[in-house]
């Protein structure tokens, strides 16, 4: 598979089945991970993995009750270490690194087979209570992680000409 096959072929799972995701599997999505670009290479990120399954069922509830979260094999939380940080265009670095990091990852586990749905609605305090993050440090995103249990689905997208214009806005 190549790259622009996982972009166009993934969509976000919210069924998945009771099949624990493979060791070397989530290494490798780890890894895509931590390869991944951040502003001036800080890596200023922290992953945490979720198995636990109590815990898993907090983290669904923190989550606005999203139940498929806390069915999932693993969650993977991920974290800006650093939010203080800013780009020189101004925009805080944490968002757009873990982003970038979360976007690797999620299309690698695609590569290996697996599904994930990219969760930005949730509680950051209630996470943060249930993992015992520092103050300090912002949780980005979440994604459950496993086999598919659902088939994947067709996504709507905009046209090219709908999102892109040349040398200037318009």
């Amino acid at each position: 598979m190549n790259v622009f096959d996982a972009i166009s072929q993934r969509s976000s799972i919210r069924a998945y089945k009771i099949t624990d995701v493979e060791e070397d599997k989530l290494k490798k999505i780890l890894e895509a991970g931590r390869l991944s670009p951040s502003a001036s290479n800080r890596q200023d990120w922290k992953f945490i993995i979720v198995k636990n399954k109590e815990t898993k069922k907090k983290l669904a509830k923190a989550a606005f009750a999203q139940s498929f979260i806390g069915e999932a094999p693993v969650v993977i939380v991920a974290c800006g270490t650093e939010p203080k940080t800013f780009m020189a265009c101004g925009q805080p670095a944490y968002t757009v690194d873990v982003s970038i990091a979360c976007a690797f990852m999620i299309l690698q586990a695609y590569e290996l087979g697996l599904g994930t749905c990219w969760i930005g609605a949730f509680e950051e305090g209630e996470v943060k209570k249930i993992l015992g993050i520092p103050k300090e440090v912002r949780v980005v995103a979440m994604t459950p992680l496993g086999y598919p249990n659902q088939p994947s689905s067709q996504k709507f997208r905009k046209s090219l000409d709908q999102i892109v214009c040349f040398e200037e806005y318009k």
